[in-house]
């Protein structure tokens, strides 16, 4: 057989893969990019029911959707599938990890966390990842018709309440089609220029960022960094291609490399353009040859695929599996929110506005668990607040009974009226349970004590929250102080009854260390033991990032693509 062979093969193009086939293939080399997932243009993302249902990603059930979802013992892990990775459903949020969290414990002795890399070896990758994304803050200024979210009122109204500090984030979005004129849903000049072909437009603030934009307002990677990796010429694409196994090449094959062997889901290849999908048509199982290979699949796809690869990958460190962290992720609702004066309920809209604007940081030395954290809104779309209303409908079904019973006596009574708008609308109450509530994300230096495993094939998690737990009553004290100056509740509903906690960040399983023997790479992200293999993605985390990792995780990228 013919094999196809690359300089590098990257597997994954989230915020790792994405930098770092743009780096190689800027710096003329031929590279090839594999995504498990398929291409998401703007104006694709499902929002009816059905075409939820159908976005889920588990292929054995022939679902290639955008969310693969993960129910460990302990905690639920949400990650994506599709061109792009995890920017396709992450809020934006670029944040530098702080400077004193870069920490050095000895791990063998009651220590958590040693990182090989400081603040300042990151700095100027930090500034070469902005390049590429364009942050910018929020443009919020109170009274302004673009701006006026209320959510992000609350939360500066609230944080000055408890003397907190907030501030608003860099975000990658475009608000503005022109600089300094943010104008809701104005068409970007040049946004048709990207690999899909698609135009852009800016953001219309519909909190729908979480679940895919349709208008391109997002810088997610295949808007920017794929796209320019895919302009140099350089760079292939491939996407529904899951890779399954890697093998280094015997010495008798004449070249150091490996094959890569992936699999294709044919299935999910109809309507996307050929130039993003493998060309061959037909046969399942696929091979390529590579001299370089770069693994960025993520915490949890990174993970399991050298689990699995084990076999042919003797040499890896004991050290793979361990060091898993949930990033601190803390979700609850503030509910029943009122106006401190005069009384009624305080419209929050969470559903207005890009999904976090704002961002309330508790460091170290202000935590009482002495581990910093974040506390940012985290809106939703209009879909949410749809469901959020129906928890509502059984008490304003009680309440509208009056008019409900007027109208059937006066029908009996030969009374008919025509007009029966006040009657529908009594149906939807006073709507607090969707306007006067407000998610809340909290993120931080949680205990990375996690180890991922294999038990007879399946994917396992052992990690106990336990250790996390004053951590964790750190957030949750200053989630209830919020809820509290927003005269509102508290609640986690359904995952306080599941004992479970939700991450979307989650990170490590192959852990940066000098020493191989508690970590699978190096400093540079290169693998212990291997030649030309390298890791490329949040699984390299030796502990929580604290803040958003995303930033944290390109810019680690963009680093060890200066040693490939």
């Amino acid at each position: 057989m013919v094999r196809d062979h690359f300089d590098a093969v990257v597997i994954g193009s989230g915020f790792g893969g994405s930098i770092v086939a743009l780096r190689l293939a800027s710096a003329g080399k031929r590279v090839l990019v594999l995504e498990r997932g398929q291409p998401y243009p703007p104006g694709s993302f499902p929002r009816s029911p059905a075409g939820m249902r159908r976005n889920f990603w588990a292929p054995k059930g022939e679902l290639f959707g955008m969310f693969d979802i993960w129910s460990f013992q302990h905690v639920i892990a949400v990650v994506a599938s599709g061109l792009g990775g995890g920017s396709l459903i992450y809020a934006n949020v670029m944040i530098r990890k702080e400077e004193r969290t870069f920490v050095k414990e000895d791990v063998t002795v009651r220590g958590y966390e040693n990182w090989p890399v400081t603040r300042a070896d990151l700095d100027r990758h930090y500034d070469r990842v902005s390049e590429i994304q364009e942050p910018e803050k929020y443009p919020f200024t109170y009274g302004r018709p673009y701006s006026l979210t209320a959510k992000t009122q609350a939360m500066k109204d609230a944080a000055a309440r408890l003397d907190l500090d907030i501030r608003l984030p860099q975000l990658a979005v475009r608000f503005a089609a022109m600089p300094g004129r943010p104008v809701p849903g104005e068409e970007i000049p040049g946004g048709r220029h990207n690999l899909h072909g698609t135009p852009r437009s800016t953001c219309r603030l519909c909190g729908e960022c979480d679940v895919g934009c349709n208008y391109g307002s997002k810088n997610t990677l295949d808007l920017t960094a794929l796209t320019l990796a895919w302009r140099t010429g350089n760079a292939l694409i491939r996407t529904c291609c899951e890779v399954h196994t890697i093998t280094p090449l015997a010495p008798g094959d004449g070249s150091r490399g490996y094959t890569i062997a992936y699999s294709q889901h044919l299935e999910a290849r109809d309507s996307h353009p050929t130039r993003l999908l493998d060309p061959d048509e037909q046969q399942r199982e696929r091979t390529v040859h590579a001299t370089k290979v770069v693994l960025a699949a993520g915490s949890l796809g990174t993970t399991r695929l050298l689990l699995r690869n084990r076999p042919s990958l003797p040499g890896l460190s004991r050290a793979l599996g361990s060091r898993f962290s949930a990033n601190g992720d803390y979700f609850a609702w503030i509910r029943n929110a009122r106006n401190r004066r005069g009384g009624g309920w305080r419209d929050l809209e969470p559903d207005r506005g890009p999904v976090i604007t704002a961002s309330i940081h508790v460091d170290e030395r202000s935590s009482p668990s002495g581990r910093g954290y974040y506390v940012q809104d985290a809106g939703a779309p209009s879909l949410a607040s749809w469901l959020w209303q129906g928890l509502e409908l059984p008490d304003d079904l009680l309440k509208a009974r009056k008019l409900v019973f007027r109208r059937f006596r006066d029908q009996l009574l030969g009374k008919r009226d025509t007009h029966v708008s006040r009657l529908l609308a009594s149906l939807f109450g006073d709507a607090h349970d969707s306007a006067a509530m407000m998610p809340l994300l909290g993120m931080g230096r949680d205990i990375a004590g996690g180890r991922f495993h294999l038990d007879e094939g399946r994917f396992e998690l052992s990690w106990s929250p336990q250790a996390s737990h004053d951590y964790e009553q750190g957030v949750r004290k200053t989630f209830q102080d919020l809820a509290r100056a927003l005269n509102g509740e508290l609640t986690r509903d359904g995952l306080e009854l599941l004992k479970q906690s939700i991450t979307a960040h989650p990170v490590g399983g192959c852990p940066m260390s000098e020493d191989p023997r508690l970590g699978v790479v190096d400093a540079w992200g290169k693998v212990h033991g291997y030649e030309q293999l390298w890791i490329a993605d949040g699984s390299v985390m030796p502990g929580p990032v604290g803040a958003n990792p995303s930033f944290t995780i390109a810019a680690l990228a963009d680093r060890f693509s200066q040693g490939m």
